[in-house]
């Protein structure tokens, strides 16, 4: 998985690229973490995210909460039918914001 982030004043945009699952969902809550505090909006682009496993799921939940206490935007952007499909059947499609 790699992972970019890019500043745009106070937007944060990480974009991700490869899978989210167990090995590398600690690497993507770490660089959230990591910034918290530094923005006043956050967008997850998964573009080229290929999957997301329960354990990248799990990454994603805390984070929205911490966001959501403190009325910060939080939104997941360009994500691909399969990792689509992986939202919808767990749910998170009514939990996260998706566009």
């Amino acid at each position: 998985m790699e992972i970019t982030k890019n500043f745009d004043e106070a937007e944060l945009t990480i974009s991700i690229k490869g899978r989210i699952d167990t090995i590398t969902s600690k690497d993507l809550e770490k660089e959230i973490n990591d910034e918290m505090g530094n923005f006043d909006s956050l967008i997850l682009d998964f573009e080229k995210v290929e999957y997301i496993s329960s354990a990248g799921l799990r990454v994603l939940i805390p984070a929205q909460k911490t966001l959501k206490k403190d009325n910060i935007p939080f939104v997941i952007k360009n994500v691909n039918d399969t990792v689509n499909e992986i939202f919808r059947m767990s749910g998170f499609n009514k939990i996260l914001t998706i566009e």
